[in-house]
């Protein structure tokens, strides 16, 4: 029994590689030492996705309620920090071998949480709730069509223009400029700009992600 249990663990491993978002990052001397640390400590993949949420939990917060240049500089800090256990929870799993049977559920929930996190706090930071929210959706639909794909039988199609990384690089330099912005002149037109980049990205990404797969589905019936 336990043998199968270990056979199925690898086989969700192994999809879980052949289904990674290519990041030159992951290759880097920093990420692959702190990798190699996180898997001989009792931390486990799941819960550095978990920490992803939180993090995202923290910069929404700023965002919201303190309303001054340094949350800004706070929320874009968050992102990053985001990023960071995005990657780590990966490499940890399949590098470290620390994967489990669950970890392809909490490699995207949490992704999706924080997502709308980030993009809803920024509209309300912004005093358009309704661009925050739609531009949200508009994400998490990416991930919806790219999951369909692979449903299908496709694989993972991570292109853009506005998939995660660019997402969150889009916002990053929002908070950052924004900052200046508000500290300098009290106004938010960087970060309105930011967020409607997102959204409008977002909706041309679901398209050509779209018009990706149906062509792959003629090629394979033809």
């Amino acid at each position: 029994m336990g043998t199968l249990r270990g056979s199925a663990v690898r086989h969700l491993m192994d999809s879980a590689t052949a289904s990674r978002r290519p990041l030159k990052t992951r290759s880097a001397g920093w990420a692959q030492s702190t990798a190699r640390y996180l898997s001989h400590t009792s931390i486990t993949p799941n819960q550095i996705s978990v920490a992803s949420v939180l993090a995202a939990a923290s910069g929404s917060a700023a965002l919201l309620l303190l309303h001054a240049p340094w949350s800004l500089l706070v929320c874009a800090v968050c992102i990053q920090l985001r990023l960071l256990c995005n990657m780590l929870d990966g490499m940890v799993a399949v590098e470290g071998g620390k994967g489990s049977a669950t970890g392809a559920l909490y490699n995207e929930l949490p992704d999706r949480i924080a997502d709308s996190l980030f993009i809803v706090s920024v509209g309300y930071a912004v005093l358009v709730p309704w661009l925050g929210w739609c531009s949200a959706l508009l994400a998490a639909l990416t991930a919806y069509i790219r999951a369909t794909g692979a449903a299908l039988g496709l694989p993972q199609d991570f292109r853009g223009p506005m998939a995660k990384p660019q997402r969150m690089a889009v916002l990053t330099a929002g908070c950052l400029l924004g900052s200046v912005e508000q500290l300098i002149w009290q106004s938010h037109v960087v970060l309105l700009a930011a967020e409607s980049v997102v959204g409008a990205g977002s909706l041309l990404t679901c398209v050509t992600r779209t018009h990706a797969i149906a062509r792959q589905l003629r090629s394979r019936a033809a």
